[in-house]
Order: C-alpha cells, then sequence, then structure tokens
C-alpha cells in the first residue's frame, strides 16, 4: 500500500523519513521536520496503514507495514534515508533495518517499542478496541491529556494535534481518525521478540517515565553496536516529541550531523 505523506524540502536533499507510533499520524513530526529542513535536509512522514489520512485495510502485520514504508519511499524515489521511528514506529525501522539495510543510512529510535510485555500489550490493546467517542473537540483533547501515555505534555500541543486529527461521525460525535482494529494488532505484533540489532549508526532516545521499560533494550544494543551506539535520555514521558521537544530534536540534529563512527558486528 502506497501511504500518505507529508514532505518538507527539496526533493534531492539527503533524505529524512519519519514513522509515527499507533494512534497518531505523521503531522506529529512537523515541528522537527521544519528544524531538518533548516540544516538542508528533505523529510518524508507517512501515515501509517489504519491511521491518519491512509487506508485502513488488513493485514496489519510488521511485515505489511514494512512491505508499505518501502513501496511508498520507492514511489517518492527515494533510495537511501535516515529512518526516525518513534514507539512502533521504531519497532518498524528497525525490523526494515534487518530486511533491507542498504536502504538504511543512520537509525534514530525515539523511546522505540521494540517489544512490550504480553500483559501489557493486552491492557492497552483492551483500551484502544473501545469506541472512544466524544461529544465536543475539547473532550477528546481532555481524554488524550488524562491517558497514562501523557505524562507532561502542554495542553496547546495535544489539543492542536486533535483537532486536527479527530473526525465527526454521522452519529454527531468526535473519534480520532486511527482504526481500532489496526491498533489491536499493532499491540500484538509488539509482544513479540524484539528484532535483531542492524549494524547501523544508531540512536537510541529513552524517555525518563517511559512507557514500557526499555533498559534491558538499551543494554542489548550497546553490547550489539559499540560506538555506533548515540543514547539521550531526555524527561517526562513516552510522547517523547511532545513532552521534550528541544531535547529529542536537538538530539536528532547532533546525531544526523555526526560522522560515522567506526562499526563493530552485530549481536542478534
Amino acid at each position: 500500500m502506497r501511504l500518505h505523506t507529508r514532505t518538507w524540502g527539496g526533493a534531492n536533499a539527503d533524505a529524512v523519513v519519519c514513522v509515527h507510533g499507533i494512534t497518531q499520524h505523521g503531522g506529529i513530526f512537523e515541528p522537527l521536520a521544519q528544524r531538518l529542513v533548516q540544516g538542508g535536509r528533505h523529510v518524508v512522514a507517512v501515515d501509517l496503514r489504519g491511521h491518519g489520512e491512509s487506508d485502513r485495510e488488513p493485514p496489519w502485520t510488521l511485515g505489511a507495514h514494512v512491505d508499505d514504508l518501502l513501496e511508498t519511499i520507492d514511489a517518492l524515489g527515494v533510495e537511501r534515508a535516515a529512518w526516525v521511528g518513534h514507539s512502533f514506529g521504531g519497532r518498524l525501522i528497525a525490523e526494515l533495518a534487518n530486511r533491507v539495510p542498504e536502504r538504511v543510512s543512520r537509525l534514530a529510535l525515539l523511546d522505540p517499542g521494540l517489544h512490550v510485555p504480553p500483559d501489557q500489550a493486552l491492557r492497552q490493546a483492551e483500551i484502544d478496541r473501545l469506541d472512544w467517542s466524544f461529544a465536543t473537540v475539547d473532550g477528546a483533547t481532555n481524554a488524550l491529556l488524562a491517558s497514562d501515555t501523557i505524562v507532561a505534555a502542554p495542553e496547546e500541543v495535544v489539543a492542536a494535534y486533535v483537532k486536527d486529527d479527530v473526525q465527526r461521525g454521522p452519529d454527531g460525535r468526535f473519534r480520532f481518525s486511527f482504526c481500532p482494529s489496526t491498533v489491536v494488532a499493532a499491540w500484538s505484533e509488539m509482544a513479540q521478540p524484539a528484532p535483531s540489532v542492524a549494524e547501523l549508526s544508531t540512536l537510541l532516545v529513552a524517555a525518563m517515565v517511559p512507557l514500557h521499560d526499555g533498559r534491558d533494550q538499551i543494554r542489548r544494543y550497546r553490547a550489539a553496536l559499540g560506538p555506533l551506539l548515540s543514547v539521550a535520555t531526555v524527561p517526562n514521558g513516552h510522547n517523547v516529541l511532545w513532552e521534550s521537544p528541544v531535547e529529542t530534536t536537538a538530539a536528532i540534529e547532533t546525531f544526523l550531523a555526526a560522522a560515522a563512527p567506526a562499526g563493530r558486528p552485530a549481536i542478534s
């Protein structure tokens, strides 16, 4: 499936492809994209299958999502890119890097969902499968601010996102644009074992209050990559682009601008 995309910067510049987490869409990367464009980058942000303005039909497997990403960048003429992925998007670009490492120059994993314990995945899937509908846009904003995924996101940032994302249904109630079935499937996919570590320059951005404990994954990446790995710990919670945008953007800019270090064999 070719995904809906948002693009910034000239198409002939070095490409950065951004992949969001479940329940969100590519628009969350706009502030980051605006900064990267100033540094001479071409930025592409996708809406994953079942999210935003992309189509919704199954399958919703990891493999199908990776196929979608490759079909989309092929259609855009992007042969090789730096990839930035948040949460489930981090899991997807880690999978993609294992399948086609020649299409990846660098990986930036933002509090990635590389593996979610099955009990946590079930708990989150049970929440996200419900028909969350709201009488007003403000009601949708308040519900999102009250969720476990939000620690310190500015209310005005969340409100702007909600206003852009929610849709009014035939019953007059507002719902977020994501497909609940897609999201439930994504939680199931993240309960699978973490993917192998690709031997590529990698940035791991870790939230101080993560949605899931990623310390084992950081240790695994350090053991596998050595000097190829950079780690940045940023304040607040899992939605790092909302809750610690300055620190997260700075970490990504520094990582993309740095010279590639000498590598070492990867460990699965």
